[in-house]
């Protein structure tokens, strides 16, 4: 049994842990516990109860309504991790600065990116956004059209990543990926973008961003971009979407090939 005394000896050490990783504990509770809880109580998934928020709450045919419902929603309700109004505002400016006509996103998710990114393409442009949970791709179905975007815009590809990037030229018709959007499993970084670079897709001046690359991190990933010469790159810093205290980061990456 532990005496009082060493107990005591070790709460200034418990005290500073808790205070130096407060943030964490934070997003342990909002992420982890609240989620569960709702789980139960609701039978619905996190992404559905979003979904009903959004429906509820958000002007349909109005992306800027639906964006800032679900930001309401994840910032006082429960955490879901998308990318967010902060971060969100640097892939408007490279959306805007490269007017891409066709582009690629790598975890829909329940739909707040896609519709993030729809809202700023140009007229003609296609999105195709690749989601390889049935259940959150029927979410981010509903969510994407609720926006007002038809499948002439968006085409939702439910598949996992790396069964749908060697498919794109045969199966849609893709001869090259002017902006690619990274936000899905994290390990699947790297191999992914391999796969992007052996494809053909890639052509010069091609834009990709990757969200999260400091928390949870991609570590990988991001030493590959550097050492591979085949790319201009930069890591924006940020803080981790509706968290305040973790450091966060998106790269974003400009290929350098001839294509």
């Amino acid at each position: 049994m532990v005496s009082p005394a060493i107990a005591l000896a070790f709460l200034p050490l418990l005290l500073t842990l808790i205070i130096r990783y407060r943030h964490y504990f934070v997003l342990l509770y909002r992420a982890v516990l609240v989620r569960m809880v709702h789980d139960c109580l609701t039978g619905l998934s996190r992404e559905e109860r979003a979904f009903q928020y959004v429906l509820t709450h958000a002007t349909p045919g109005d992306p800027d309504s639906i964006l800032d419902t679900f930001d309401h929603w994840c910032s006082k309700v429960e955490f879901i991790s998308n990318i967010g109004p902060k971060k969100g505002k640097v892939l408007d400016r490279l959306l805007k600065e490269s007017c891409p006509l066709t582009v690629l996103e790598l975890g829909a998710h329940c739909g707040y990116s896609t519709i993030r990114i729809a809202r700023l393409l140009p007229i003609g442009a296609r999105l195709y956004s690749v989601e390889m949970d049935e259940r959150n791709a029927l979410v981010a179905e509903k969510i994407i059209r609720l926006a007002g975007f038809d499948d002439d815009t968006v085409e939702l590809i439910v598949k996992p990543s790396d069964e749908v990037i060697p498919r794109l030229r045969e199966d849609f018709g893709v001869e090259r990926l002017d902006f690619v959007f990274m936000d899905h499993w994290k390990r699947c970084y790297l191999p992914d973008l391999q796969l992007l670079e052996g494809s053909g897709l890639l052509g010069k001046g091609t834009v990709i961003l990757a969200d999260n690359v400091v928390f949870p991190g991609a570590p990988n990933f991001l030493r590959h971009v550097k050492r591979s010469g085949l790319y201009e790159h930069r890591v924006h810093r940020a803080t981790l979407e509706y968290i305040r205290g973790i450091r966060d980061g998106m790269a974003e990456l400009t290929y350098l090939g001839n294509n």
